[in-house]
């Protein structure tokens, strides 16, 4: 049987139980069991063997049960540290409340810890893409480090398929209106999704409608715009200094950048078989949470099964890109 004891106490249960029983002076009790008088006759007083608790019965407090009230609620209402509140409680209610006595009154309260009693901040919740069927498409364009045998860097064209998180790259020696197009050339044979449109930043490889930080009408003669046109291919533009709008894309071209960074290419050859690889890698083998943990692969196959009027071609699983285009 556990036993709880004051830390001081000199008696057992049993023995205070012999006290109350025996019938013997008290002097003779205190030398047999080595306490004092006035402990003899505290047990034969007792109805009890047990300890009784220490605890005050009336609180040492200043503050009257409605100060108390007035004093908790400035401390919820107004969010008052410990001294402003002590200076308001002092001037109004009690001058003669001490600091340590009102910090025991906020803790008997539970309002002791004024970080707890402060609304959390509101977290930024990042937006998410709004949902689209296969067919809206990101495109943007990555420097590529100079390898030992070029003469100028190159630069990768990415494209990103919102829904599917499908990936085209391909690598072009210039960032030009020419190049653009050839890439859009090869991003819609190589696509089993019918593309309807396209978001591209306002660089000149891509529009004409930018002029300085002004917005224009476009001049119907830039080469990707007429390209555009031509596929019936929506061409929308991220507003000026806002990359974030082509976030989806510059994810993508993060994780180029964490590869350029942690690889060692021998030559440019060497360079683009190392992309190409991790285009095939990403399309093929690497489920996304987006996704519900599917590869973009697989959710290309997912949508041609509900909406195959998408498509202008069934989509395959093999590794390597969907379809090779020679170069212009």
């Amino acid at each position: 049987m556990l036993i709880a004891l004051h830390k001081q106490a000199r008696t057992t249960p049993h023995v205070r139980a012999q006290i109350a029983a025996s019938d013997e002076p008290v002097a003779v009790l205190a030398r047999r069991f080595g306490v004092t008088e006035p402990t003899i006759y505290k047990w034969k007083r007792r109805p009890d063997v047990y300890d009784r608790p220490h605890t005050a019965h009336r609180l040492q407090t200043t503050l009257t049960p409605g100060q108390e009230a007035i004093v908790v609620y400035l401390r919820r209402a107004l969010l008052l540290p410990l001294d402003d509140l002590l200076a308001v409680t002092r001037e109004f209610l009690c001058p003669d409340v001490s600091r340590s006595g009102l910090d025991r009154c906020l803790r008997r309260h539970g309002v002791g810890n004024l970080r707890a009693l402060r609304p959390a901040p509101d977290k930024a919740v990042s937006k998410t893409f709004k949902t689209y069927v296969p067919g809206f498409v990101h495109v943007d364009v990555k420097y590529l480090p100079q390898m030992a045998d070029e003469d100028r860097r190159r630069f990768l064209f990415v494209a990103i398929d919102r829904a599917t998180r499908w990936v085209y790259v391909a690598l072009k020696a210039d960032k030009s209106a020419r190049s653009a197009r050839a890439f859009l050339s090869a991003l819609a044979t190589a696509c089993p999704v019918r593309i309807t449109r396209l978001l591209t930043d306002n660089g000149t490889e891509f529009t004409d409608r930018l002029f300085g930080s002004r917005a224009r009408a476009p001049t119907g003669t830039h080469e990707f715009d007429r390209l555009c046109q031509e596929l019936g291919i929506e061409h929308r533009l991220t507003p000026p200094r806002h990359p974030q709008t082509n976030g989806m894309v510059e994810r993508f071209n993060g994780r180029i950048a964490d590869l350029l960074r942690t690889h060692h290419f021998r030559s440019s050859e060497d360079l683009e078989q190392t992309l190409h690889r991790y285009v095939t890698l990403y399309n093929h083998h690497l489920p996304q949470k987006a996704l519900n943990a599917q590869t973009p692969a697989q959710a290309l196959q997912h949508w041609y099964a509900s909406k195959p009027e998408l498509f202008h071609r069934r989509p395959n699983n093999r590794p390597g890109r969907d379809r090779y285009v020679p170069p212009s």
